[in-house]
């Protein structure tokens, strides 16, 4: 049976996942990392994964975001299936629908905060609204950096730039890959609550994968993944509630 992560009634979906599995290798090395998972995520919602080593997190995040395939399944983003397109459609719906923030920065260090955030639009070829560049600055609190180039910014400022570059698109959804994995508590919350923040004010749609219990209790809704399947499903969880969740899987301590 397909869980609902919706709590409010005929919600939009985001991302819809149908039976989909994963499976590297073959034989008897055969690794299934997704199994016959079924769920769909709310627009509008912020969404964490979590779950043990090997749990199949990192891989539920690149099958929703079109960066792997299932072995069997379907995907859809918004509505639209992703199993029939090409690489190259592929390419060109990550670049217009998806935002991505990842715990490697992946800023470009010759380019300027206005330019690494606006490089999507320009790899796009999609006129580059000013307005809406400023606004994205302001929120993430970079305006007096945006002539600054990567080396002259601290990892916290380094990550809002990559956020203010996943948002400035205005992205179906928003991708993050353990993204307070490289910063320090005080600095990881303050980003925490920047990605809280676009879905609060600007509607966003986030989901994240994480091992931090603090930064799932961000999320509305947090999956817990085991052993490729969704395991449990928890909904407004204080970190302390989360931890006790992964310390039953044997997952956190």
């Amino acid at each position: 049976m397909k869980q609902q992560v919706s709590t409010i009634e005929d919600m939009d979906e985001a991302v819809v996942f149908d039976a989909v599995s994963k499976v590297y290798g073959k034989g008897r090395g055969a690794v299934a990392a997704l199994r016959e998972v079924s769920i769909s995520l709310p627009k509008g919602g912020f969404t964490a994964v979590m779950g043990p080593s090997g749990s199949g997190k990192s891989t539920f995040l690149h099958c929703a975001a079109g960066l792997d395939r299932p072995t069997s399944g379907s995907v859809r983003l918004g509505g639209t299936p992703l199993g029939g397109m090409s690489e190259t459609e592929l390419t060109r719906l990550r670049r217009e629908r998806i935002g991505f923030v990842f715990q490697a920065f992946n800023l470009v260090p010759s380019l300027t905060v206005t330019q690494n955030v606006t490089l999507p639009l320009r790899l796009a070829g999609a006129r580059i609204d000013k307005d809406w560049v400023t606004r994205i600055l302001s929120r993430v609190g970079l305006t007096d950096r945006a002539g600054h180039r990567p080396a002259q910014l601290s990892g916290g400022q380094q990550q809002r730039v990559a956020i203010a570059r996943a948002l400035v698109t205005r992205p179906e959804v928003v991708f993050a890959d353990e993204p307070t994995g490289a910063l320090d508590t005080m600095t990881g919350r303050e980003v925490l609550t920047l990605l809280r923040e676009s879905v609060d004010q600007l509607g966003q749609t986030v989901v994240m994968v994480t091992h931090d219990p603090v930064a799932a209790s961000y999320a509305d809704t947090v999956l817990i993944l085991a052993d490729g399947q969704i395991v449990d499903t928890l909904t407004a969880a204080s970190a302390d509630q989360i931890a006790h969740k992964m310390t039953r899987l044997g997952a956190w301590v």
